[in-house]
């Protein structure tokens, strides 16, 4: 298939700013993929999907408010530096990116928190990116904790505030890591999920650490020629024998968002069910692809021709797919991170 295949025309008006409120008001477009039917529900009609012995599989990566705004030193130009990830933890070294990134070079010295902390630029990765170390004695996390801010997609205009710190998080996360949230589990309430237990289904967490590269644009129209972004993740083993035992047990795993799949996809031994699994993947699921442990996918409407859409055509089927995007634009469902949900069986 061919990248221009998944273009469609972006409701920019439902493009959402904020969440759903409570998160599971949220609406929710039901997919059956081997039909191709539709049908329009509500987020919390989800454990109506689900049987006693299926499993839901959740990403509790946790995101830290990434963004930070400093100056440089001597001229006090306002430097914005987007934290990637931590290279060397006990050295306080990370990949960043700098904008305006033309005013950065190696060596200069940006500085925070009025003065009392600052980063040097020691090498320049990318035309944006860059590698610093951190002057800071003390636990690096409580300060990005205190001023820094929430790295909202730039498709969301408005600028974070405090409760985002809270709303662009899921109810359940709890390792931190990403710059990114996992957005279909924002939908989730601790109701909802114990809702769900009560039901006789199992829960099942891995970690996957969303980075930057989660809003990579797809650039070349061959997708066998895109290579994708690497991003940590790990599978431990309760998490392993809660999802085999479902395998196993002839019930369905639900997976809820693409960093999940990407994981457990990642993860499969020749008898079909998941391994004990740490380290880094860039697998890229597009169509067609044969899915070996996922059998219900849970995702948002995402933009078009993204590496996100293209895991949800690869799942539900491309027709199938650009059929729901278009009801989803005609019926006013909202799209993207803080947006609506879709739920794929």
């Amino acid at each position: 298939m061919k990248l221009s295949e998944f273009r469609y025309n972006v409701p920019t008006n439902q493009i959402a700013e904020h969440p759903a409120d409570p998160r599971d008001s949220a609406k929710m477009m039901v997919m059956d993929r081997k039909t191709g039917e539709l049908d329009d529900k509500t987020f919390s009609d989800i454990t109506d999907y689900f049987k006693k012995g299926d499993c839901l599989v959740l990403n509790d990566t946790r995101v830290f408010p990434a963004k930070l705004f400093g100056t440089k030193e001597k001229t006090n130009a306002q430097i914005e530096v987007m934290l990637l990830r931590e290279l060397k933890a006990e050295e306080r070294i990370w990949d960043v990116i700098v904008d305006p990134a033309r005013k950065v070079r190696i060596g200069n010295k940006i500085y925070f928190d009025d003065g009392k902390i600052y980063c040097e630029i020691i090498d320049n990765t990318t035309s944006r990116g860059r590698t610093v170390r951190f002057n800071y004695e003390g636990d690096i996390y409580d300060v990005i904790q205190r001023i820094g801010h929430m790295p909202l997609p730039e498709y969301i205009k408005r600028e974070p505030t405090e409760d985002d710190k809270h709303l662009y998080q899921t109810t359940y996360a709890e390792r931190v890591g990403s710059v990114a949230a996992p957005a279909a589990g924002i939908h989730f309430t601790e109701e909802l999920i114990e809702k769900l237990k009560k039901k006789g289904v199992r829960i099942a967490t891995i970690t996957l650490n969303i980075g930057y590269g989660a809003f990579q644009e797809v650039d070349v129209e061959d997708l066998t020629k895109h290579k994708m972004h690497s991003e940590y993740y790990e599978i431990n083993k309760q998490a392993v024998d809660t999802i085999n035992r479902t395998i196993k047990g002839k019930g369905r795993v639900f997976a809820c968002g693409a960093s999940v799949v990407r994981a457990l996809e990642s993860s499969i031994l020749t008898s079909g069910t998941v391994k004990l699994n740490t380290g880094w993947t860039d697998k890229f699921i597009y169509p067609p692809y044969d899915f070996r442990i996922v059998s219900g996918f849970i995702t948002n409407f995402h933009p078009p021709m993204s590496t996100l859409m293209l895991m949800s055509a690869a799942f539900g089927g491309k027709d199938n797919l650009m059929k729901a995007y278009k009801k989803a634009g005609k019926d006013k469902y909202r799209f993207y991170a803080y947006g609506d949900a879709m739920l794929i069986v």
